[in-house]
């Protein structure tokens, strides 16, 4: 029983730390997975490294950006940071 006591606030701490830290970050991945599979032609973006532009073209694993003054760019999905709104 005392082993059990002496053990109760490590496992308290594990809890904790799993609720605060591991579980957010988490939930916060699976929503970025989900807005970078759901990208489509002529979305808005802006990139990891804060390129803004918009999707010209889209394969599996990249897609092909155009910024403000015509230029074409390849990016991989994953470096999509977020989607901008239609305002």
């Amino acid at each position: 029983m005392e082993t059990l006591v002496g053990l109760l606030p490590i496992i308290l701490m594990f809890v904790i730390f799993y609720f605060l830290l591991i579980r957010p970050q988490q939930k916060k991945q699976k929503k970025v997975q989900q807005m970078q599979a759901d990208l489509q032609k002529g979305d808005r973006i802006i990139t990891i490294g804060g390129m803004h532009g918009t999707i010209h073209a889209i394969d599996e694993g990249s897609l092909v950006l155009t910024v403000q003054d015509g230029t074409q760019m390849r990016f991989d999905r994953s470096s999509i940071r977020e989607k901008l709104n239609e305002d």
